[in-house]
């Protein structure tokens, strides 16, 4: 693209923006053999998994990387494989979710409790807590059981 072209495309991509607000987060399951890692959130009730938003200049599997390594303290090492895309619409109509499923990984810190992650804690597959989130659940699934996909993130 010329310089015009890349300044209209930028024009209408953040009017676009602005206009849709649409959100992107990404979640990563990490699995150890039938174990997958879970976090529980200070502010929101449930397991689940570590992830979040994808901020500005950053791919969602960079996101993906990162929020893992900030909300339980594991780096991934390996390849991390894209599973889906969800619709996420338990706060807006606006979010999706990319689910990744990561097995190389490594503990980079210790994880202590801060004012966003209250725990991090490795559970059996077979075996999850009675306060896994329904997205969660449906996940392990997904992945284990091959269900088939929804196109929702949970409900």
């Amino acid at each position: 693209m010329n310089g015009w072209q890349k300044l209209r495309a930028a024009a209408f991509l953040n009017i676009k923006g602005f206009s849709q607000r649409m959100t992107l987060g990404a979640r990563v399951m990490l699995i150890d053999g039938n174990k997958i890692l879970l976090i529980k959130h200070t502010y929101v009730p449930g397991w689940q998994f570590p992830g979040g938003g994808v901020g500005p200049g950053e791919t969602v599997e960079a996101a993906a990387r990162r929020e893992v390594l900030e909300e339980s303290g594991y780096a991934l090492t390996g390849a991390v494989d894209l599973f889906g895309i969800y619709h996420n619409r338990i706060a807006t109509n606006r979010d999706h979710v990319a689910f990744y499923v990561g097995r190389q990984f490594e503990q980079k810190v210790k994880f202590r409790p801060n004012f966003e992650i209250a725990e991090v804690s490795w559970f059996d597959k077979a075996a999850l807590p009675d306060d896994v989130t329904p997205a969660t659940s449906q996940r392990v699934d997904e992945v284990f059981d091959g269900t088939p996909l929804r196109d929702v993130w949970g409900y």
